[in-house]
């Protein structure tokens, strides 16, 4: 857990949050990774349930620039679709919480 706390003194604080108090669509997404990197992958999709189809997309972004995948261009397209109506609903759902 000290490493955790380490981690976090070095995340980069919303630009948003800071100004209007409010959480942007992004809020979470660091310290998910922490979490990711610490183990606690049920604790990381709780604070930012895009997280894993973020790392997927983003390995098959790093796999076709190396390698140009058949379907690459379809299988980002649809990856990134799911990606935003996640991050779209989640941000919607901890909105409705908050007030």
């Amino acid at each position: 857990m000290f490493l955790l706390t380490k981690v976090e003194d070095y995340m980069l604080p919303c630009l948003n949050k800071k100004l209007f108090g409010v959480d942007c669509l992004g809020c979470g997404i660091q310290r998910a990774l922490s979490l990711i990197f610490h183990g606690e992958f049920i604790a990381a999709f709780k604070m930012y349930p895009a997280i894993y189809t973020l790392l997927i997309l983003a390995i098959v972004v790093v796999l076709n620039f190396f390698y140009k995948l058949k379907y690459a261009q379809k299988i980002i397209g649809i990856l990134a679709a799911i990606n935003i109506l996640i991050i779209i609903i989640s941000y919607v759902i901890k909105m409705n919480q908050l007030f």
